[in-house]
């Protein structure tokens, strides 16, 4: 059979081991919610980005629109009085 003191000590070695892993871990997964949180910030503002130009934007598409109607028009005036 064992020595009680032999079983205290390797169970407080055991402890030990378990807490600095338990540590790594937590640091671990520490470092993780960080990045998850930079990642969540930047795809946010990637996303406000993004709906701004899509709101500047689709004016231009407008414009080129009314542009092309414009042509149609003055070249369809032009033929009509030749």
């Amino acid at each position: 059979m064992s020595d009680p003191a032999t079983v205290a000590l390797e169970l407080e070695r055991l402890r030990g081991t378990v807490e600095a892993g338990f540590a790594r871990v937590d640091g671990a997964l520490a470092l993780l919610v960080q990045r998850s949180d930079q990642t969540d910030r930047q795809l946010a503002d990637h996303e406000a980005r993004l709906d701004s130009l899509e709101r500047a934007r689709w004016p231009l598409a407008s414009i080129g629109a009314l542009a092309a109607v414009a042509t149609v028009v003055v070249a369809a005036l032009e033929i009509l009085a030749h």
